[in-house]
């Protein structure tokens, strides 16, 4: 059995061991913190009490918490693990600092894996000793509920441990993907990125109100995106497929292109769309509405489940 250790108690380090845990797998959490790990036990039993509320975990929430430990020293945690998820402050030093430590404490076989959104393992793992078990898994947050995680190797990173990573997160319910080499951002962040970069374009130049544009994807685009990607909703979008949509489509698409020039989100253009949310969304209820969100993705992952298991 694969034996699991977290490090970082924070948001996603307890949607990680919630994610292992609920699989069946022991799980060690740290933090250089000792002081929120009570707390962070805590509040990964609430989550799971809420996961099983909606159905998500079979097993009652202290059954699965009972597979989470803590550990008050990083010796401790990695000790016995196969399998390390790191989610230490978000900068190139911090990573830095931390690898270092776990590759000096962990088993020879041991996987380290990143949770960074953006920094690339090259960054922080090329004077490591064993530099070549070292990776980015960059999971969406939350983890517990949004399954996709980017697999990002270092170019030095063995094959089989990419491979290893893909078998165990795609065994424990997550839903991998690998990403050939390098490259800012990853995936998702570039997706997000180019998505986020025309709406505000299209706000900026009085297209459209941030509500009237957050419309558009939630009852528009994202209907469609919730069970199928970009390719498979155009393929599906002309008699002929793909490329039948892209001969209808594509120079439609080029001039749009065309017409884009990158430029920074001026403060205005965020304080008009702030504004909008504000009004939509006063700051002091930010985490209620935070709280709707996950139970509505619950609802989803759970509608996503029971269809896949009547598709033919």
């Amino acid at each position: 059995m694969e034996r699991i250790a977290v490090v970082g108690a924070g948001m996603i380090g307890r949607a990680w061991s919630i994610v292992f845990a609920r699989a069946g797998l022991p799980v060690v959490l740290h933090d250089v913190n000792p002081a929120v790990l009570g707390p962070a036990l805590d509040l990964i039993e609430k989550s799971l009490s809420d996961l099983h509320a909606s159905g998500l975990v079979s097993e009652p929430a202290a059954v699965i918490r009972a597979r989470v430990t803590a550990a008050a020293s990083l010796e401790e945690a990695l000790r016995d693990a196969t399998y390390v998820q790191e989610n230490a402050l978000e900068t190139v030093a911090a990573k830095r600092d931390v690898f270092r430590a776990m590759d000096r404490v962990a088993r020879p076989d041991a996987i380290l894996a990143s949770s960074t959104s953006g920094i690339p393992a090259s960054a922080f793992t090329e004077e490591l000793a064993g530099r070549s078990r070292c990776l980015v898994a960059h999971p969406i947050n939350p983890p517990s509920l949004v399954p996709l995680v980017e697999l990002v190797p270092a170019p030095w990173t063995d094959p089989d441990v990419v491979e290893r990573t893909r078998a165990l997160l795609q065994s424990v319910g997550q839903v991998p993907i690998v990403v050939a080499r390098e490259l800012k951002g990853f995936i998702v962040n570039r997706l997000q990125g180019a998505l986020l970069t025309e709406a505000f374009s299209l706000v900026e130049q009085g297209f459209v109100s941030a509500e009237d544009l957050d419309k558009a994807v939630k009852d528009g685009l994202g209907l469609r995106w919730s069970f199928m990607g970009p390719f498979e909703t155009i393929d599906l979008n002309a008699p002929g497929g793909v490329r039948d949509y892209c001969a209808r489509y594509g120079p439609l698409y080029l001039e749009i292109a065309k017409e884009s020039a990158p430029h920074p989100w001026s403060d205005g253009l965020i304080g008009k769309v702030e504004a909008e949310r504000l009004a939509a969304l006063p700051a002091s209820e930010r985490p209620a509405r935070q709280g709707w969100r996950d139970r509505r993705l619950m609802k989803l992952v759970g509608h996503k489940r029971a269809a896949s298991r009547d598709d033919p």
